[in-house]
């Protein structure tokens, strides 16, 4: 063994000691938002941030940066996956030693209370009740970007935990392009009078026979339950709590089908990324896609590209019949239909394909501006139901469909929801490429061989996702950097068809 890989090995034993307690943190976290009882929160709080920050201290200490420090300049003696996994710790390690342990575990205490008080608020769709805590998770939020520096916006000091490499301004000119190209394309679609049903997937439908189907679904598209499980929670997510332990939630609403079979497709697509990484970078600790925007685009592939498709339902529609016998009678084309209704509504994981992406706006333009503190936390709702109208023409009934929609900020993610619309445009630009290798890719689907496209995902995609950047992973895959075209083209097409645009 040469001294290269010798201290490779030494690197990846000191990384795995970090990820048991991050793991550990993340276990901690799945039983609050699935299984505690609301009056574990306070104590919850304080046993997740000894756990967190003990992990955070691990992967910061002096061993691991002598070890790096002896590799530098040995990486070349390395195969390349292994380069690219040192560069990708080294990246991690400089970034999390300019936080002091003791800033980062009163952080994790502030964004584990801030999320049980969240749920309270939303319960009560009282924004009030949050606006403390969430007052102290933007302190520490702003902190956290002064030490990690910034030349011109303090946003561009967040993104790197979620998109290397990217900029506010680039993140700008994106939302520029997709706005001039979406208003105008929903407009033509929501005043067209050959409208889809959307009243067909209303009813009455038990949790129990939701589960069922949720569970199918989740199978179908190939997630492995030796290795996850399906539970339930206030918002949904799928986590990591182990390297062969990967779980997703869903959360039933029993007036609408749609809901949670959607997010459980959602979830489950993040959760096949999980499921398919590479031996060698399971125990890498802060348990993540090097870019956030690859990770949402499976999630976002396996929910709208192939779940709302009509290959999809060919296969899929007789077991949903057999489970919810409101759908004996509803022919699949007008099922089809209805599951892709073009309607701006208030709740972002709800929405259709082609609104979804000025939810993202909306919290983008929101989050940024929240940073350079031009505008307050009380602030908030006020300016949450402006946008809402600016961007969707609607108005949140209350706080719960509005400002205290989403779990995001209570856990302190500021700066993740852009990669949600990166997502999308990297879903579009893979699930196209995937289409001109696979030979007759939507016909297998129609047999229900998903198997097919996520061996090819597994292959180009999953295995080594967490050590490349994003532009460099679509280049390699689909021959280009990212670009927004091949989405547009997408939408344009498939809805130009469900509503009869000539």
């Amino acid at each position: 063994m040469s001294e290269a890989e010798k201290l490779f090995k030494k690197l990846l034993d000191q990384v795995k000691i970090a990820a048991k307690f991050e793991y550990a943190a993340s276990l901690l976290s799945w039983d609050q938002q699935t299984k505690m009882p609301t009056g574990g929160a306070e104590g919850r709080a304080e046993i997740y941030a000894v756990v967190k920050t003990e992990g955070f201290k691990r992967f910061t200490s002096d061993a691991v940066g002598e070890i790096l420090e002896e590799l530098a300049g040995m990486e070349e003696k390395l195969e390349i996956e292994k380069q690219a996994l040192v560069q990708r710790i080294s990246a991690i390690y400089q970034r999390s030693k300019t936080i002091p342990p003791d800033l980062f575990g009163a952080f994790s205490e502030a964004k584990s209370k801030g999320y049980s008080i969240w749920v309270e608020a939303r319960k009560k769709s009282d924004f009030k009740l949050f606006k403390p805590a969430l007052e102290k998770i933007i302190e520490f939020t702003r902190q956290f970007a002064e030490l990690y520096g910034y030349e011109k916006n303090p946003y561009d000091a967040l993104l790197p935990d979620y998109e290397p490499g990217l900029t506010t301004e680039d993140l700008r000119r994106i939302v520029s392009h997709l706005r001039r190209e979406l208003v105008p394309l929903v407009r033509s679609l929501t005043e067209q009078p050959n409208k889809p049903d959307e009243t067909l997937l209303q009813g009455h439908f038990p949790e129990d026979l939701q589960q069922q189907l949720s569970l199918q679904v989740l199978k179908a598209i190939g997630y492995d339950f030796n290795i996850g499980r399906l539970d339930t929670t206030a918002h949904p997510f799928t986590t990591s709590v182990g390297p062969d332990d990967v779980r997703v939630t869903t959360n039933f609403v029993v007036d609408k089908m749609a809901p949670a079979l959607f997010a459980t497709i959602h979830e489950g697509g993040h959760a096949l990324y999980d499921q398919g990484k590479d031996p060698l970078v399971k125990w890498l600790y802060l348990d993540v896609g090097y870019s956030h925007g690859v990770h949402e685009s499976q999630s976002r592939m396996w929910e709208n590209m192939v779940g709302r498709s009509f290959p999809f339902w060919k296969f899929f529609y007789s077991r949903l019949q057999n489970i919810l016998s409101h759908f004996k009678n509803i022919a699949l084309e007008d099922f089809y239909r209805a599951i892709n209704t073009v309607k701006p509504s208030p709740i972002r994981i709800y929405a259709d394909e082609v609104t979804y992406n000025l939810h993202i706006m909306l919290r983008f333009e929101i989050e940024e501006a929240l940073l350079r503190g031009e505008i307050e936390v009380e602030d908030l709702p006020e300016l949450w139901n402006a946008k809402m109208h600016e961007y969707l023409g609607i108005v949140p009934e209350n706080d719960a469909k509005g400002v205290l929609q989403d779990v995001h900020w209570s856990e302190g993610y500021f700066g993740y929801f852009p990669s949600y619309m990166l997502g999308n445009l990297y879903a579009a630009q893979l699930f196209a490429a995937a289409k001109r290798k696979i030979a007759n890719l939507e016909e297998e689907i129609a047999k229900g061989n998903l198997n097919i496209l996520l061996k090819w995902l597994r292959a180009k995609v999953h295995r080594f996702g967490l050590t490349r950047e994003a532009p460099d992973l679509l280049r390699e895959v689909t021959g280009k950097g990212p670009t927004p075209e091949p989405w547009l083209d997408y939408v344009k097409e498939k809805f130009s068809n469900i509503y009869c645009v000539s």
